[in-house]
């Protein structure tokens, strides 16, 4: 997973320079997030149909596959003089859906594989690996891009899935414990226990409300050009700087085990995320100083993202977790795309600076919002029963 994800990392900052390059526009690099959303909701519905009526192992390799046709999509269109953008969207959107699919079936086998009582220690060890790739991957890929070019940032994107496919293929097989639903009865189901469940919809509404108004990502090829006055390496410094954070944060993460106020533990990393997301708008050209508070920002997001994955790891029986993490994931990566074009949208309307820093302000309120409307995350304990869905 790291080696894959970190070729992925590449192909994430190649993305945003490509579109920003043929475009110059920030509507158009947040376009990509729009589009990539379209396919995260359908590959989730699809997903919902057959995931946990599936053999986890078998997703995982024709998954790998399937990533690898789009990043050549990716490819060629790089090495074309005059690419078209539909390709590139399109590219990114099948990525988008293939990931609804994959994603979930691999997270779903955390619980299987170490055991209910060492769940928040392995989220926060996979915290470990993820933002480790997303240092090293955005920062390393920018640096690649204005030295190489476009083409060697996909092309390593490509190389880099049969890491996955190979350690799948290596694994034992996964197949389902209990006779499984499929098609839409699977959907209504996985779907219905969300309806029913107060606390899995306060993480998910807790993080749309982080990622949608407090991710920027899809104005820093625009800020590298024109507030930071620099290249494509520093767009991959502005996307590695949270990871740095949250790395540090993950490495110190054996403390995770002993939180029992989960829920306001969450509540305050947003809040957190915010406050530093505002900072980071409010620095000018002062680079040290965006990177710093965007590693703060960092820090506070991957204690909210140890804990909502803790809560619907554990919440959550084994026939219905394929289901609910495709959900999860439909929300923790179709956030950030939504948060694209809105951040691109405030900044044409206004000025990237009042975009940052009105989505900042914006996660703060939330936060504060989503704990009122839902006492059941302030008020969750660990050593409580959880929150079991009722007919209310």
């Amino acid at each position: 997973m790291f080696v894959s994800q970190l070729g992925h990392q590449f192909a994430r900052v190649a993305i945003y320079v490509q579109v920003f390059a043929l475009t110059g526009s920030y509507v158009a690099v947040g376009l990509t997030g729009l589009i990539a959303l379209t396919a995260l909701v359908l590959g989730t519905v699809i997903a919902s149909s057959f995931i946990d009526a599936t053999d986890r192992r078998t997703v995982l390799m024709v998954s790998q596959v399937a990533y690898g046709a789009s990043a050549g999509v990716l490819l060629v269109t790089a090495l074309a003089s005059h690419p078209p953008l539909l390709a590139i969207y399109a590219a990114n959107a099948a990525t988008a859906f293939i990931s609804a699919i994959e994603s979930p079936s691999r997270q779903a086998m955390t619980v299987r594989l170490v055991g209910r009582e060492l769940v928040p220690s392995a989220l926060a060890l996979n915290q470990v690996m993820w933002q480790t790739t997303q240092v090293a991957g955005p920062a390393v890929g920018g640096i690649v891009i204005n030295a190489l070019g476009l083409s060697w940032a996909y092309g390593i994107d490509l190389v880099t899935y049969g890491a996955l496919f190979i350690a799948a293929m290596r694994m034992k097989p996964m197949p389902p414990e209990h006779d499984i639903d499929t098609g839409w009865p699977a959907v209504r189901e996985g779907f219905g226990y969300v309806r029913r469940h107060r606390l899995l919809q306060s993480t998910f509404v807790i993080d749309l409300v982080a990622m949608i108004f407090g991710m920027p990502a899809a104005l820093f090829p625009g800020l590298a050009l024109t507030q930071f006055h620099r290249g494509p390496e520093v767009v991959g410094y502005l996307l590695a700087a949270p990871s740095v954070g949250a790395l540090m944060q993950a490495l110190a993460g054996g403390w995770v085990q002993r939180v029992r106020r989960q829920g306001v533990a969450i509540a305050w990393a947003v809040a957190g995320w915010g406050a530093a997301i505002a900072a980071f708008g409010l620095v000018g050209s002062n680079l040290p100083f965006a990177l710093v508070f965007l590693a703060i920002a960092g820090a506070a997001d991957v204690i909210s993202a140890i804990f909502r994955s803790t809560i619907t790891q554990v919440s959550v029986p084994d026939r219905l977790r394929g289901r609910l993490q495709a959900i999860f994931t439909l929300v923790v990566t179709g956030g950030p795309r939504l948060g694209d074009f809105e951040a691109g949208l405030v900044a044409r309307a206004f000025t990237p600076t009042i975009s940052v820093v009105s989505g900042g302000v914006a996660c703060i309120a939330g936060a504060v919002a989503v704990a009122r409307l839902y006492p059941q995350l302030w008020s969750y304990r660990t050593d409580a029963q959880p929150d079991v869905p009722s007919g209310a």
